[in-house]
């Protein structure tokens, strides 16, 4: 694993899939084909991960120290024991927030240009 004492924003600019997988993983872990239908679920199907794509990323995300395979198991009967979880750690929790920093900045100079309408807060 190449987790030396790296910046978040070496990991910068995530790839779309890449940014969805950590959202679907911040609120605890799951299991890949859980990533999948939340992130299909959460984008009303606009992004559709394939198996492929996922464990591509899930793999690069384990060796980049972002997110984890867990030890923790469900009870097998409640399970099907093929399966396995993933949980984001604390270093891909920072590049998750600092992904979603970088893109607020972004939207920021396009608001600032009206390539999209600013919003009643702002």
């Amino acid at each position: 694993m190449r987790r030396h004492n790296r910046s978040p924003k070496d990991l910068l600019p995530l790839t779309t899939g890449m940014f969805h997988v950590l959202i679907a993983l911040a609120d605890g872990e799951k299991h890949g084909y859980a990533i999948i239908k939340e992130v299909a679920r959460r984008t009303d199907g606009e992004i559709r991960l394939s198996a492929g794509t996922l464990y591509t990323l899930i793999r690069r995300f384990v060796q980049e120290g972002v997110i984890v395979e867990s030890d923790e198991r469900p009870d097998p009967s409640l399970d099907d024991e093929r399966r396995r979880y993933y949980g984001v750690t604390p270093f891909g929790r920072d590049v998750a927030r600092a992904e979603a920093a970088r893109m607020e900045s972004t939207l920021s100079m396009a608001r600032a240009k009206n390539l999209i309408p600013r919003s009643r807060t702002s």
